[in-house]
């Protein structure tokens, strides 16, 4: 599965460089994250509760950057298992840039692939849920950063 998109944020890039890397703006912008810990130097742990069609779990997993160029771009590589649901595993490549009208313009191109339980569901419900969860990130993302409340999806 794979998905590219870009959002402007109208936050200066050094402001949305530094909430990419803070590890409670991450856990309170991931729907159903219960624990997030770590450094983007280290790597983060992550606990994330969802529920994919019929399919309930509990994925633990590891967060790891890469290819960091600060203010600018990095790769982000995680891995999570849940039980007898499956795993689900994958990467983006996120990229900032100054956008013409001000602001920030944020890009990502996502890489993501499950296996066991998830898998059986199908490509159609797995990809269709896995655009919810990026949409429902980089909008909970941008309204943290904008200080702007939620719109009801």
């Amino acid at each position: 599965m794979e998905m590219h998109a870009s959002r402007h944020i109208a936050a200066p890039r050094d402001q949305v460089w530094a909430a990419l890397n803070d590890p409670e703006v991450l856990k309170a912008c991931i729907p159903g994250c219960e624990e997030l810990t770590g450094s983007p130097e280290e790597g983060f742990s992550a606990v994330v509760k969802q529920k994919v069609g019929p399919v309930k779990a509990t994925f633990k997993g590891a967060v790891t950057l890469s290819d960091v160029v600060p203010g600018e771009r990095y790769t982000i590589y995680g891995e999570g298992k849940g039980g007898v649901a499956g795993f689900a595993k994958g990467g983006a490549q996120v990229a900032l840039s100054d956008h013409p009208e001000g602001g920030t313009e944020l890009t990502y191109d996502v890489e993501a692939k499950v296996g066991g339980k998830l898998a059986q569901l199908g490509s159609r419900l797995v990809d269709s849920f896995a655009t919810k969860m990026a949409d429902q990130f980089f909008e909970r993302f941008q309204n943290h950063l904008e200080g702007t409340e939620p719109t009801e999806a």
